[in-house]
């Protein structure tokens, strides 16, 4: 089963953008409750990076 570790809500500019981490495989990704969703990561702190990025609006 993949393991999610969800993610800070991001601050309240953004509420409805909730990010958690989804680990499939050797690969884990970011997912948002808007629909966006990460590129596969190894690099798991590198998926953190993607969520919060797409959390703060880049």
């Amino acid at each position: 089963m993949a393991q999610q570790d969800r993610i800070p809500p991001p601050s309240s500019d953004r509420p409805d953008h909730r990010t958690q981490m989804v680990e499939q495989g050797r690969f884990c990704l970011a997912r948002c409750t808007c629909g966006w969703r990460g590129p596969a990561r190894r690099a798991r702190s590198q998926a953190r990076a993607d969520a919060a990025g797409h959390a703060a609006g880049d």
